[in-house]
């Protein structure tokens, strides 16, 4: 078995004729047909059935064709990371940034990749962490940011940072006795009604493991998915939420959003960069990587990202 035979039994495969994958390949039918009995031989079973019609596929052959077309890929994708090497790194590399890590990350990563990796194109996709763990796995991007790894299987990920979930309200609806923007007591989340995302989301799946475990009910009076929504009807003074600082720093320096610590205990999370070692990592997202760490660390450093860097 070798690459050429590969490359014949896929035309076949696509053209569904040894006549038509001849036209394709300019090969003659002879030699295309003569390399395919050898790719059956050496592999001991049928993989193409003739008939007046053309060729279909048999069960053995379906397989061959999954794998085959796995096999080119790669061997494509080996060739132009060694043509690549002594060069710049270059190409696509997509990341999945969830809404949160996206509001304070993707203009500055964007900014820094376009600036130091000239040869490199970052598509930056914001999306719920669900979503993001799917593509990673099914290896449709590149690099992945997710908060909570217990359910992830075969994906590589390390722990970036870990950022503390603060209450947010609108500067004239303070809800306490306390001074506006005073550390506010897990308990007196009780107090107050909330708009947080649905139970299926990562955060608010959090959010209810950690105060149920406190004996806090919260009052959840409105489910929204999407972080935009949730701070607009917040700063209407329609509710209160709980969020990550990053994901409503532009609010609060508008001053439309009041943020305050939670305390007594805090509730904090992990942020986890993830790729999956079943998709070979090319040069540019090896570099696009390191850059992610240069620029996470410029951010906890200046106080952008109010978390906690945690060491490799």
């Amino acid at each position: 078995m070798n690459l050429r035979q590969l490359e014949y039994f896929i035309a076949i495969a696509e053209e569904g004729s040894v006549s038509a994958a001849s036209q394709k390949l300019n090969v003659a039918q002879p030699s295309l047909s003569q390399q395919i009995k050898k790719l059956e031989d050496s592999l001991g079973v049928q993989l193409l059935e003739r008939s007046s019609r053309g060729v279909t596929l048999t069960e053995a052959g379906l397989l061959a064709l999954d794998r085959a077309e796995l096999i080119l890929q790669t061997v494509e994708r080996a060739r132009s990371d060694i043509r690549q090497m002594g060069s710049d790194p270059a190409g696509g590399v997509s990341f999945g940034l969830p809404s949160s890590v996206s509001m304070v990350l993707s203009v500055p990563l964007a900014e820094t990749v376009r600036a130091e990796l000239p040869l490199v194109r970052l598509r930056a996709v914001e999306a719920m962490s669900g979503f993001i763990q799917t593509w990673l796995a099914d290896q449709e991007v590149d690099l992945g940011m997710l908060y909570d790894v217990s359910g992830v299987r075969h994906l590589t990920y390390r722990a970036i940072v870990s950022e503390e979930l603060h209450f947010f309200s609108a500067p004239d609806a303070w809800p306490f006795r306390s001074r506006a923007g005073a550390p506010v007591p897990m308990a007196d989340l009780a107090k107050v009604d909330l708009v947080l995302p649905s139970k299926t989301h990562g955060l608010r799946a959090l959010i209810d493991r950690v105060t149920r475990a406190h004996g806090v009910h919260l009052d959840v009076v409105t489910e929204m998915d999407a972080l935009s929504q949730i701070k607009t009807l917040v700063s209407r003074g329609s509710g209160y939420t709980v969020l990550a600082p990053a994901a409503a720093l532009d609010r609060v320096e508008r001053g439309e959003l009041l943020m305050a610590p939670i305390v007594d205990p805090a509730i904090s999370r992990s942020v986890y960069l993830v790729h999956n070692p079943a998709k070979p990592q090319t040069r540019a997202a090896q570099a696009v990587e390191e850059v992610t760490m240069e620029v996470v660390r410029d951010l906890v450093r200046r106080g952008i990202w109010r978390a906690e860097q945690i060491d490799p």
